[in-house]
């Protein structure tokens, strides 16, 4: 199985993209359509707040079956009321038009500020013209469609593989650079297949890739009103191996994340954390996540500070494993153990050596059983700040 960050698009589909002027200039409507009837599966965001594409698109999937994905990027349209909910659903009702399928046909992404309305009247206008077919598709459009999705993001996030010895393929692409940390999925991250995959198995393979990547993901512990994660499978390239698929929406998935954790904002770092020999899965990704959120982890990781004492402290904040002790656990940097093993002159200078790399994996052993989870974050810097401090004006 080989993996790339081609931009190739898998048989069966075709992109439309568009510069409507929802914000600004850059392409901001990207419309990707099945040429025929595709499998689909999908998990959103949990968060109480969330907006109508959120809403109305977990009703699109419900059958297990999806014909397009539309994506609005620089405006979320949350916590805009009715009007919101009815604007979505018009997007919804005339692309479906378009393609000649049903509006619940199609899923509904948005991105964006959050409490401003759609512009409509540019929308509208769009829509009047959208035709189908796009044209010829070409090895540009999902670039092009990665970029459209964009809000803060600094580079496109693109990935794909190959299932077994093809020709099958999985292709994803992603958005998103702040508000991250799911309790589904996170961001805008959409992905493509021609390989023929029934709903009742594609929706299981997909959640399990999601819990594995993404679900392991976080740069400030924030949960996106409008998170979307979404899969359609053309069916074009026929049957393939369910085990080799999954192998391959794994990749494609961890890619993604990680390429989403690099372009954190004002990141400047990559920060894996393990947690292994824990008691389960949850109790080790419970521990992890507390390392990778911890905002003075992030800050030593990001001055290339030799803290180790905060990765101590993160552990012990998880009041409640209460099966945690300090005795027997082991805190590394990298191959570095700095914990129960006394880091003298030499060691620190070592540490800080390695901490002005530009990955940094600490690992942490519970010895609390023989279970473990990986989560994926970055350092915070000063940049974050300057972002978010001024991101509305």
């Amino acid at each position: 199985m080989a993996s790339s960050t081609s931009a190739a698009l898998p048989k069966g589909f075709s992109i439309h993209v568009a510069s409507i002027g929802i914000k600004d200039a850059t392409d901001d409507f990207v419309v990707i359509a099945s040429d025929g009837p595709a499998s689909g599966a999908a998990v959103f965001t949990q968060s109480r707040f969330s907006g109508p594409s959120v809403n109305l698109s977990r009703r699109s999937v419900g059958d297990g079956s999806i014909r397009a994905f539309v994506v609005v990027s620089k405006n979320a349209n949350v916590a805009n009321g009715r009007v919101g909910a009815e604007n979505a659903e018009e997007i919804m009702r005339s692309v479906g038009a378009a393609l000649g399928c049903g509006a619940y046909d199609v899923v509904l992404a948005s991105t964006g500020v959050i409490g401003r309305p759609y512009p409509m009247e540019k929308i509208r206008t769009h829509l009047e013209m959208l035709r189908y077919p796009f044209g010829t598709a070409t090895n540009d459009d999902l670039t092009r469609a990665a970029q459209g999705i964009m809000t803060t993001d600094t580079v496109t996030k693109i990935a794909s593989a190959t299932i077994g010895d093809g020709p099958a393929r999985v292709v994803g692409i992603a958005k998103g650079v702040g508000m991250i940390e799911p309790d589904m999925a996170t961001l805008i991250s959409l992905f493509l297949t021609d390989a023929r995959i029934a709903p009742g198995e594609l929706r299981p393979a997909f959640q399990a890739a999601i819990d594995n990547s993404f679900n392991c993901l976080s740069i400030d512990t924030d949960t996106s009103t409008s998170d979307t994660a979404a899969i359609m499978a053309s069916g074009v390239a026929g049957f393939v191996d369910r085990t080799e698929f999954s192998a391959a929406l794994d990749q494609v998935a961890l890619s993604l994340a990680q390429q989403v954790a690099r372009d954190g904002e004002g990141a400047t770092k990559l920060l894996t954390v393990t947690v292994d020999r824990s008691r389960d899965r949850a109790q080790a990704k419970r521990v992890a996540k507390s390392v990778v959120n911890s905002p003075l982890v992030k800050t030593a990781v990001h001055g290339a500070d030799p803290n180790w004492g905060r990765v101590a402290m993160a552990i012990g904040k998880c009041q409640s494993e209460t099966d945690i002790s300090p005795d027997r656990v082991v805190i590394r940097f990298g191959a570095q153990e700095v914990y129960p093993a006394q880091v003298d002159a030499a060691g620190l200078e070592a540490l800080s050596t390695y901490m002005r790399s530009e990955e940094i994996h600490i690992h942490v052993s519970l010895m609390t059983g023989n279970d473990g989870c990986t989560v994926y974050g970055c350092d915070l810097s000063r940049e974050y700040v300057t972002i978010n401090a001024d991101y509305t004006t």
